[in-house]
């Protein structure tokens, strides 16, 4: 098995994020939002694919069994890229503490902590916990211009990302569908084998 693979320090310098810098991604995001002239679609894909310093073996993967158990809504929206309806859905009104993860590779995607309610009558986070396990890509469907997030390992199709979220946490809203996500609480995370992510509920 090959060891990780550091990044170059050209790489590194050119995105500017260290490590897991959630908050640089984010950033990095918000600036080609807002400056759709400057920075295109290939600029857009080298800052998100060489955001990290360190490319990370993982245990994630596509899961042929766990795609077999999907419900009919949930594949049509992981693996058809489908849209669930506002509202009628399981977490866009979830408040307990504890962790969402991918429903297809299990990889985990976002915390109670950066959730907000943000009237859309989907789950909406600011940032995911681990920008290693989100991919952006530009979305120019149904006659609008949008960035779709989709989970690296699962592939998964999760939702999209909007900057119209809490300008004091970030400015990002990422809508999620609900049937993209399986929710564990704080007290299973141990159990279920996320007890590196106890430490964002202390």
């Amino acid at each position: 098995m090959a060891l990780p693979v550091p990044m170059t320090a050209k790489q590194s310098g050119h995105l500017g994020v260290r490590g897991n810098d959630t908050h640089n991604f984010d950033v990095k995001i918000l600036d080609i939002w807002r400056n759709p002239t400057i920075f295109g679609v290939e600029e857009f894909y080298t800052h998100v694919e060489l955001r990290c310093e360190v490319i990370r073996m993982t245990q994630y993967r596509k899961d042929p069994d766990a795609i077999k158990n999907l419900s009919p809504e949930q594949h049509h929206v992981t693996q058809e890229s489908g849209t669930e309806p506002p509202f009628r859905n399981d977490f866009w009104d979830h408040k307990e503490d504890g962790l969402y993860v991918d429903i297809v590779s299990g990889e985990p995607l976002f915390t109670s902590h950066d959730k907000f309610d943000s009237g859309c009558g989907w789950p909406s986070f600011v940032k995911p916990v681990d920008s290693e396990h989100i991919i952006a890509k530009e979305d120019n469907t149904h006659g609008m211009r949008r960035i779709e997030v989709r989970s690296k390992h699962g592939d998964s199709h999760l939702g999209h990302v909007f900057p119209d979220g809490p300008q004091d946490r970030g400015g990002l809203r990422y809508c999620i569908n609900s049937a993209s996500l399986r929710f564990i609480p704080v007290t299973d995370l141990e159990a279920e084998g996320y007890g590196e992510y106890i430490k964002f509920f202390e």
